[in-house]
């Protein structure tokens, strides 16, 4: 009996000594992700959540890392990604880890954007968790993705019965998880619905306390209706709205982006809930069909090459295909460079015009057309577009409602020209629009990083450096970090974001990958309330 008296006290002492920390960085700068000034503070982990912001003298730690004046923030959250598998090929399926997002500080992940997303939710939250992740995902439920479900790529309005079947799918969508409806308007077979439509399915997704986020219908001159439409929507469904990387498109454009941000704030003065989010790089990336009249792209595969056969009907999509050029100011496809063609990798890389002259033809715009109409009958491509210039995309950055996102995918290291964005767009934001250029200071650069986002998607505890918040912070040293990947060698992870936590685990020590799996699945508010739980 005193043998097992003496063992119980033993065990009393160890708990009582155990560690009041799992990690505490001390000698902190804390940029709390609210906007305010940084300040000295000691930062404690323990169990995943944050639960010292401040001192204490006496504290232990199953690991004390001195981060010497280094600033410690929340983990930043990227609000627009396109992260799953398309056409049998990459996403997180492949690359669970997320190993691009995590070396830029990235720590939760929101994607089924621009209106394509995965329709089974509940299924492909559990598929990840199997998998284990490295980041935090989240997603919307995306209108292309549910109407080509139900219509495949019909160009007309949805029928009664159809529009009933795509407002189940958004209710099923919301309940297992979804954070929102996502529309992508300029894409097929979204293009193709009126705006009725997107309310009826939006208004599914407000029931659920979902979030509206838009690839607006148009971005050159019906600008500022596209802005217009995002937001009746979101006013007639009662919801929140976002518009995805904010932007004009066309060189004769260039320089008059500032009445488009008036507009959004204008109607945010009128009561409406609408912010942005731009990725900090004056080119876009998208597919080539873009370059194609959405009419020419309805009904699959065998339709479209049906009309590509059809001397008549290609010579009408050729002269609305020039009008589009002209539309957006080019005198040829020189702005237009592949990123991804799988039937011929060689192409990556190239421009349009210079793989037209590669194929023996003139260098002539009609010429490099058929080029284009040749790739589209391939299988299409993913191209970088030279769309914007960086004098307008820093005065999107100096609006203060302007979150920071990718538009980007987790990469395979190799594999493609992506767009640099993938792997540099938080360290780019804080290298050059807050180092170099000064369009803003740290500390808000932070916020539209942080709370922003996890206030505009209802991410609860997260963004913030903050007691009880969930443990998902980046350390790192603002003279130091800096974005390597570039539109020529775009594979460079960044540089400079030395230590970063998911859930309170290590996901880089000391600016290196562990092997830690800590990331969660991050499900909306309709799944939180139906369990009891906190997202």
């Amino acid at each position: 009996m005193r043998l097992l008296l003496t063992s119980l006290f033993v065990l009393v002492a160890v708990t009582i000594q155990a560690a009041d920390y799992d990690i505490l960085f001390v000698n902190a700068h804390v940029v709390d992700g609210t906007g305010n000034p940084w300040f000295r503070a000691d930062v404690g982990i323990r169990d995943g959540t944050i639960v010292l912001v401040g001192a204490d003298e006496e504290a232990t730690a199953e690991r004390i890392i001195d981060v010497q004046d280094r600033i410690v923030a929340p983990g930043f959250i990227d609000v627009h990604t396109h992260v799953e598998t398309r056409n049998g090929r990459g996403g997180l399926e492949v690359t669970p880890r997320g190993d691009n997002f995590l070396l830029d500080g990235v720590t939760t992940i929101i994607t089924g954007n621009c209106g394509s997303s995965e329709i089974q939710v509940g299924a492909w939250f559990q598929k990840l968790e199997d998998l284990g992740l490295g980041l935090n995902v989240a997603t919307f439920i995306g209108h292309n993705s549910i109407r080509r479900e139900v219509m495949g790529t019909a160009n007309r309005q949805a029928r009664a019965e159809e529009l009933e079947h795509m407002q189940s799918l958004v209710d099923v969508a919301m309940k297992e998880g979804a954070i929102g409806l996502s529309t992508g308007l300029l894409y097929i077979p979204g293009t193709y619905a009126n705006t009725e439509e997107v309310v009826e399915l939006a208004r599914a997704a407000a029931r659920h306390g979902g979030v509206y986020a838009s690839h607006i219908r148009e971005q050159a001159d019906d600008l500022h209706a596209s802005i217009e439409e995002a937001v009746t929507i979101g006013r007639e469904a009662g919801m929140p709205v976002q518009i995805s990387h904010f932007k004009i498109k066309g060189k004769k454009r260039w320089g008059t982006i500032g009445g488009a941000l008036e507009l959004v704030e204008q109607y945010r003065r009128e009561g409406v809930d609408v912010v942005i989010d731009a990725y900090p790089y004056e080119r876009a990336s998208t597919g080539l069909s873009v370059n194609l009249p959405s009419w020419a792209l309805a009904d699959g595969d065998d339709a479209i090459r049906a009309r590509l056969r059809d001397p008549e009907t290609r010579a009408r999509i050729l002269d609305e295909m020039r009008d589009k050029l002209d539309y957006l100011g080019f005198e040829d496809f020189s702005f237009a460079t592949i990123a991804r063609f799988t039937p011929d990798p060689s192409l990556e890389g190239k421009t349009l015009s210079e793989i037209n002259l590669e194929r023996g033809r003139e260098p002539t715009v009609e010429a490099e057309m058929e080029t284009i109409l040749e790739l589209v009958a391939d299988g299409g491509a993913s191209l970088v577009y030279h769309y914007m210039s960086i004098e307008d995309v820093e005065t999107i950055y100096r609006y203060p409602n302007t979150a920071v996102a990718s538009d980007g995918g987790v990469q395979q290291q190799g594999v493609g020209r992506p767009h640099p964005r993938s792997y540099g767009t938080n360290a780019r934001v804080l290298a050059e629009f807050v180092r170099e250029r000064k369009t803003f200071s740290l500390e808000d650069a932070v916020r539209r990083m942080t709370s922003l986002p996890a206030r505009t998607f209802r991410l609860s505890r997260r963004g913030l450096v903050q007691e009880g918040f969930v443990a998902d912070l980046v350390i790192f040293d603002p003279a130091r970090v800096q974005d390597r990947a570039t539109f020529e060698d775009p594979h460079q992870f960044s540089t400079g974001f030395d230590f970063v936590l998911v859930n309170g685990e290590l996901m880089v020590d000391d600016g290196k990958l562990t092997d830690k799996r800590s990331g969660r699945v991050v499900r909306g508010a309709a799944f939180a309330r139906g369990r009891g739980e906190v997202n």
